[in-house]
């Protein structure tokens, strides 16, 4: 466990940062946290606003009480706000949201209101801050990222496949894509820190194979590297069997089914990792509770699949997995954007 001490380099870090989501002096920016938020990281959001002399505002809400089955890890879908009518105001004022939730306000059933205000929001991982001082940012993964993001909408087909036994087809005509390079200026987006990430959102229907996690592969939801393959089989969409006789396959069997929502067993979201600072081996030397996986999630070359929800496809479960899995090859309409885990050189 490290020591919760704020650091000058952090406090340099994160102004940095915002100042390449365009933060200058005089600017308003709200900092949006809840009472179970990572502190040091809301402070440093402060203390770096303040360097950039800009004036911050802290938005602190609740964390609500608990009412999901099993602990609910790593969602991007923060239930703090709960249309929070006052919140909900002082969110929509279309500048700079800094958002220190604890999962974040990528999923929220609020967000498409707050950025419809014109607000842009940078959601901060709640990782340590020495997991994103390492990680860092570049500047020049924005154009690595769109280009991914263009390949991506100007393709009918994703296919994965691997090594060790994945054979998956997404059939990506009605997707909608995404992705994130850890900072933006653009009013009405929002942003995740540690970025790397080229995504999509499959329609429903449309995914269908399958998938084998592999011996390293991670399961993130449980902050886990895998020890044995798993098998899955996708149909339409829905995991119809998770097959290997081993704790892993258990663990991830019971607590998709604990939801008692067939949505827990779909597809979520599929993509790749662009980050090449970040690194699949790091997630072993944290202890659980200080890292939140996203710097395996944007790492290069990684194949990410997710199950749960996917308001593309109208399904808003909270069962939710993230699954990085390294070694695969991805197509998109036959041309090669991963080749056994690795970036083809127009986006690495």
């Amino acid at each position: 466990m490290f020591t919760d001490r704020i650091e000058g380099k952090w406090i340099n870090l994160f102004a940095e940062l915002f100042s390449l989501s365009g933060v200058s002096q005089g600017d308003e920016v709200v900092i949006l946290s809840e009472t179970q938020s990572r502190q040091i990281n809301v402070h440093l959001a402060e203390l770096a606003l303040v360097q950039l002399k800009a004036r911050p505002a802290h938005l602190v809400i609740t964390t609500p009480a608990q009412s999901a089955p099993v602990p609910i890890r790593s969602t991007g879908a923060s239930a703090s706000l709960q249309n929070h009518g006052p919140a909900m105001a002082a969110l929509k004022f279309g500048g700079l949201i800094i958002d220190c939730t604890v999962e974040g306000l990528l999923h929220a059933p609020e967000l498409p209101g707050i950025l419809k205000s014109g607000s842009r929001v940078l959601m901060i991982s709640n990782e340590h801050p020495e997991i994103l001082e390492r990680v860092g940012f570049e500047p020049a993964l924005k154009e690595r990222v769109k280009t991914g993001m263009k390949m991506m909408r100007g393709a009918k087909e994703m296919r994965v496949t691997s090594a060790a036994g994945t054979d998956l087809t997404i059939n990506l005509e009605s997707a909608v894509v995404g992705g994130g390079w850890g900072f933006t200026t653009t009013p009405g987006t929002i942003t995740n820190w540690p970025g790397g990430l080229c995504l999509a959102f499959p329609a429903r229907n449309t995914t269908n194979g399958i998938l084998v996690l592999d011996r390293g592969d991670q399961n993130l939801t449980f902050k886990r590297y895998l020890e044995q393959p798993v098998r899955l089989v996708l149909e339409n969409d829905y995991i119809t069997d998770i097959q290997g006789d081993t704790l892993d396959a258990r663990l991830m069997h019971e607590a998709i089914d604990v939801w008692n929502d067939p949505d827990a067993y779909a597809t979520s979201h599929v993509g790749w990792g662009m980050n090449n600072q970040a690194k699949w081996v790091s997630m072993a030397h944290y202890d659980k509770g200080d890292h939140n996986g996203t710097e395996q999630r944007v790492f290069a070359g990684n194949f990410l699949f997710s199950t749960g929800a996917n308001e593309i496809a109208k399904r808003y479960s909270l069962g939710h997995f993230d699954l990085p899995m390294q070694g695969c090859s991805i197509k998109l309409d036959g041309r090669d954007v991963v080749v056994d885990g690795e970036l083809i050189a127009e986006l690495a």
